[in-house]
Parts: C-alpha cells; sequence; structure tokens
C-alpha cells in the first residue's frame, strides 16, 4: 500500500519502522530536515522537508494516490486541516491523532462531515487500557478481542503457588477451560507447548473467558479484590478520560494536581472526586494523604521520571497495585526490571490501533485478517481472521493441521458460540479465529500452515 505520514515524532517513527517492515511504500512529510534525514537513513522510505498542512508539500508527496494518509503531528488542528486536504487531493483514507479532549464529542462529525476515516486519541486509549487493567485487578495488562467476548490477560507465575513448576499439558485439569498463549521468561517470549514447565518470574499471557480467569486467579493463590480506591498523581487529560469512566465503577477517587488551575478545573468538573493541590512527587505529601491504604496508585503526570518515582514509592509503602504511565519506550524494560509492571504507553497504543487498521484495509485487498492485536512487549501477533469458503484449513481436526512453529489457535467464535479449541475441534467457514504468533505478516488463515 502506499501511505504518506506526516509527522516524524515518535508516533511517527513507529509507524514507519512497522508498516515498512510490512512492505508498504511510505513517503514522510516532516518540517525538520534533521530528524527527517535521520528517520530515512534508518528506514527504507522516502520523505521530504515540508508542512503537511500545506497544499504543495501533499502534492509534491503524492498524496493525491495514496492508499491511506496518517497525520500524527504534534497539533491537532494541523492534524485535522491536513487529513482534510488529503481527502479532497484524492487520498483513499485519513487518520488523524488528535488529543484534545474539546473535540471528543465531535467526532462523528470530523468523520462524516470532513471525511476523516479514523481519529485517535492517545490519551483516550491510555485510559481505557487502565480501566480494563483496574477491572481485572490481579492482571498485568489485558487485550479484548471479539467486541470483548474474549480476554488475553497477563499474570506473573509467583513462588509457592499452583501455576509455578506446572506442565501446561496439564493445564486444562487443573485449571479449567483457560489456555496459555505466550510466555515471557526474562527477555525471551515464546509460544508455549504442552510439554511446557512454567517457572516462578514468567508472565504469562492466559486466554478464556472472566468466569474461567476468576477461577484460574483464586486457584493460584492469586485474591482477586475488587478496586475501591484509587489514587490518580496528576490531573492532565489521561486523567480527565480515566475519571469519566472511573466515576461509573463504585470506586473512592483521589486526584492529586501540582497545577492549581488544573485543580480548581477538575474539582469543578468531577464533584465527587476529591482533589487535592500538591505535589505528587513529594513523599511526605503522599505519606500524609495515606498512599499505603489505596486499592491502586496512577501515575499520570507529565514526566516520566517522576512517573517512576511515585509508582516506586507507592510501591514500597505498601500499594497493592501500581499502573505507570510511560512515553518513552525505551524505559519499559528498566521500568519492569524494578518491578513495575502494569505500563501504559499512549503512544504506543495508538501506534498498534492505526497498525490494526491497516491491516484491516489490506484485508479488503485479498487477506482475511479482521483485527491485530500485540502483546508480550509487541513481540506476539494475536490476529484475528476468518475463515473463507474453500480453504485448505477447513475438514481438518487442529491435531491433523500441519501448523508452523511458534504458532497455536487461542479460540475460535462460531455465530454466538466462542469454543477454546482442543485438538479434536476444526474450523468451519465463517469462523473467526483469533492465532497467537511470534511470527510476522501473517495475512491469511492459510499462513499458519507450515
Amino acid at each position: 500500500m502506499n501511505i504518506v505520514i506526516a509527522g516524524g515524532g515518535k508516533v511517527g517513527e513507529v509507524l514507519i519502522r512497522e508498516l515498512s517492515l510490512e512492505g508498504n511504500d511510505i513517503v514522510l512529510i516532516e518540517k525538520n530536515e534533521w530528524k527527517l534525514d535521520r528517520i530515512i537513513s534508518k528506514n527504507d522510505i522516502t520523505g521530504l522537508v515540508g508542512n503537511s498542512a500545506s497544499y504543495d508539500s501533499q502534492v509534491d508527496a503524492n498524496v493525491a494516490t495514496c492508499d491511506i494518509f496518517i497525520a500524527v503531528t504534534p497539533q491537532d488542528e494541523i492534524n485535522i486541516i491536513s487529513s482534510i486536504i488529503a481527502k479532497k487531493l484524492g487520498a483513499k483514507h485519513t487518520i488523524a491523532r488528535v488529543r484534545n479532549p474539546e473535540y471528543a464529542g465531535h467526532m462523528n462529525f470530523m468523520r462524516e462531515g470532513l471525511g476523516i476515516t479514523m481519529m485517535i486519541n492517545p490519551e483516550l486509549e491510555a485510559a481505557k487500557d487502565i480501566t480494563r487493567v483496574v477491572r481485572y485487578s490481579e492482571a498485568l495488562s489485558v487485550e479484548q478481542f471479539a467486541g470483548g467476548k474474549v480476554n488475553i490477560v497477563e499474570i506473573e507465575v509467583k513462588r509457592n503457588n499452583q501455576l509455578s513448576n506446572s506442565f501446561l499439558g496439564d493445564f486444562k485439569k487443573n485449571f479449567g477451560n483457560v489456555l496459555v498463549c505466550a510466555v515471557s521468561r526474562d527477555d525471551y517470549v515464546f509460544i508455549p507447548s504442552g510439554d511446557t514447565q512454567l517457572e516462578t518470574g514468567d508472565r504469562i499471557f492466559v486466554t478464556g473467558n472472566k468466569r474461567d480467569l476468576t477461577k484460574l486467579y483464586r486457584k493460584c493463590g492469586h485474591r482477586q479484590h475488587k478496586i475501591r480506591s484509587a489514587l490518580i498523581v496528576g490531573g492532565g487529560r489521561v486523567a480527565h478520560y480515566l475519571l469519566d469512566m472511573l466515576s461509573g465503577m463504585n470506586i473512592e477517587l483521589k486526584v492529586i494536581e501540582a497545577n492549581h488551575d488544573v485543580a480548581k478545573e477538575l474539582s469543578e468538573q468531577y464533584p465527587r472526586v476529591v482533589v487535592i493541590e500538591g505535589d505528587g512527587t513529594d513523599q511526605e505529601f503522599l505519606k500524609e494523604e495515606r498512599i499505603e491504604l489505596y486499592d491502586t496508585v496512577i501515575s499520570l503526570t507529565g514526566v516520566d521520571e517522576e512517573n517512576l518515582l511515585i509508582s516506586l514509592f507507592a510501591l514500597n509503602q505498601g500499594a497493592k497495585k501500581v499502573i505507570t504511565k510511560v512515553s518513552r519506550t525505551d524505559l519499559l524494560k528498566l521500568l519492569v526490571n524494578v518491578g513495575l509492571q502494569s505500563i501504559i504507553t499512549p503512544k504506543r497504543l495508538i501506534a498498534n490501533e492505526i497498525l490494526r487498521f491497516v491491516r484491516s484495509l489490506q484485508s479488503n485487498d485479498g487477506s482475511n485478517v479482521e483485527a491485530l492485536f500485540r502483546i508480550a512487549d509487541n513481540q506476539v501477533e494475536a490476529i484475528q481472521f476468518r475463515v473463507p469458503e474453500q480453504s485448505k484449513v477447513l475438514n481438518h481436526t487442529l491435531q491433523d493441521l500441519k501448523m508452523k512453529d511458534n504458532l497455536l489457535i487461542a479460540y475460535i467464535i462460531r455465530g454466538k458460540k466462542t469454543i477454546f479449541p482442543s485438538g479434536k475441534d476444526f474450523l468451519k467457514p465463517d469462523d473467526q479465529v483469533i492465532v497467537v504468533t511470534t511470527k510476522k505478516r501473517l495475512e491469511n488463515i492459510e499462513d499458519i500452515l507450515a
């Protein structure tokens, strides 16, 4: 596909790297010449120095003939204007990053009236991700599939529980109708087999419905407690969206915000939320606010290092669950190594959302990918396929299908029925199938075959 990307920031770089590796032709419009040259030198793309909201720049970038125009500059207005111009020039699809909450209520108008195919908000996506983690209090991360029918949750194998040293071949007998899709051990991520033995410290990605996952938590000694109180440090855009979502979940909420005007605005907008004006990095202040008594502490300041310190202090004080927002992806391994595990990265979230959308468009060009999700620090893909008529995967039990290594079928949706398959199950036309794999660029269900 021919794709034009406006903006060579962190999100733009992730998109360029991933989309170019998948064989797409990429043109980057970036106003900073040094940044443009650096990105071109690292990727197989072309680019030009210019303002993406300029008609001339878009003409020079051949926007008129592109399949997708993606605007991810730091400025919402530039992204919106750029997308409108791109659509008028002839771009088939346009995607704009829009962050300001003031625009949130006008998304439908912008899509329908202005022709912007997709609008993506990193702060809103981060708030949604945090809300999922709050709902599954024992999970480190949560991905939802098939309209929320199925979840893949990340949990840690702790010392002296039933998971530690267990073989996955005995998993269904011991833990019910759940499936381990992937295992992260130290820096190595792999798709397990029945012979895999879990070890203390493993982070495993498990799929199942909520009832069966709750049973798994209970059997493994995880006392799943409902989050009833949350301390949020930082009152920015993510907090704004998060308060809207958590307010309906019967959770006692407190926000600490250093800026007087922001704190005042939050207290007026959310009268049932306790808003405290103060420095969330001040440890004595956090002690006074009894940080250790909250079911979850959520660090959402605009500075990664501050969020790191706040979350580490919360853990040290005995907070039950800590959620940390981080913008710089180069900090992620460091955070995990120091014990911070529920980490939210807005830029990665929207990059993955856009990649899912691009894959869905490719499905209209002969692929049968319906959705794509990434787990285990983006090292594993969970891909939703629809099985076509006359496919080679039909009329065989799963145990008789000769599939590639490092790949498994996590579940099948057949009409209203969700099936967590065994080797004796088989695929039918029009089934929706989630395949979990470390392999990249699977475009058709038949790509799973060896």
